[in-house]
């Protein structure tokens, strides 16, 4: 059985059917996940279901017919993303409606996981529309199950916001996060997401940085934020970025000095390092968050006599 609304149940549909349907039938929406980079990637059944479906909404065309032509497919394609997601919906439902099989994919991965289908998904639910999902790849899971991180206990983050005060208010109510956090990010604003997520977490932070995964250039690396942040200050990112970000000890291992404490070891440092060098060393020592004891450091020179 498939739960799809509250009080209501139907049996879980078959992958595909016969193409008979009976009248005033409604169709099925399927969650199709598509390859992150490596074509082997795509399941029989996700190819399947894109052979039998009666047409594909696809987040950019050009890039699923790649696909397409790789399994020798000819299908109707619509496109749907997140600039006419509402009004091509309505569209996709009315077919739906009318007894259609959808095939729903993103670019690469699970649709409506930080891509298009969030919307249609929640709008097919509340019509009664059968909703399918294949499993298949996904780059945030991918990521987290080789990055030697916990894996137990995790939370999805996604892109983080471009607005300067809403990415300053999630960074601040992740500072307390236990659990792994897990990150995207494009390569031209990477090196400012590490600089940022260093501020906020600490420069001592473990992190995994996860590069171009399932591809030629596939790269996984343990380091720290500070690390990553200096190795990417000098070099240029290239591909897709998954970070996975330890979370933060938990509340009872208290830091392991007072702040004030750590803000006079920074000062002290600081006679013979630059003063952002010397908070981060202090902040690794001490436990508190680089960011604090630079500020609680600056906030001394300015008060001293």
């Amino acid at each position: 059985m498939r739960f799809y609304r509250t009080g209501c149940f139907r049996r879980a549909s078959r992958p595909f059917t016969d193409g008979k349907r009976g009248k005033g039938m409604q169709g099925i929406l399927y969650i199709v996940g598509t390859p992150i980079g490596n074509l082997q990637d795509m399941t029989p059944r996700a190819e399947a279901v894109l052979r039998e479906a009666d047409f594909i909404a696809a987040e950019d065309t050009r890039v699923t017919v790649k696909l397409l032509n790789h399994l020798g497919i000819k299908k109707e394609m619509v496109s749907y993303h997140k600039h006419n997601e509402r009004e091509r919906a309505e569209r996709i439902l009315a077919r739906l409606e009318s007894g259609e099989k959808c095939a729903l994919c993103s670019d690469a991965g699970l649709p409506a996981i930080s891509d298009p289908g969030e919307f249609l998904v929640k709008k097919a639910i509340e019509q009664n529309i059968a909703v399918v999902p294949l499993p298949g790849p996904n780059a945030a899971l991918t990521a987290l199950c080789a990055s030697g991180q916990d894996t137990m206990r995790f939370v999805f983050e996604g892109f983080l916001p471009q607005n300067k005060n809403a990415r300053r208010e999630r960074l601040t109510a992740l500072q307390k996060e236990e659990r792994t956090m897990l990150f995207y990010e494009a390569p031209h604003k990477l090196h400012k997401t590490l600089l940022d997520l260093g501020e906020a977490l600490g420069q001592e932070r473990s992190l995994t940085v996860c590069r171009e995964l399932t591809k030629m250039h596939e790269e996984i690396v343990k380091t720290t934020l500070g690390k990553a942040e200096e190795r990417y200050r000098e070099e240029k990112p290239r591909g897709e970025f998954v970070l996975v970000v330890a979370g933060a000890p938990a509340e009872h291992e208290a830091p392991r000095i007072e702040l004030w404490q750590a803000a006079e070891r920074a000062l002290s440092l600081a006679a013979e390092l630059p003063a952002s060098e010397a908070a981060r060393r202090a902040a690794a020592e001490s436990g508190h968050p680089k960011s604090a004891v630079y500020r609680e450091m600056q906030r001394r020179k300015k008060t001293e006599p």
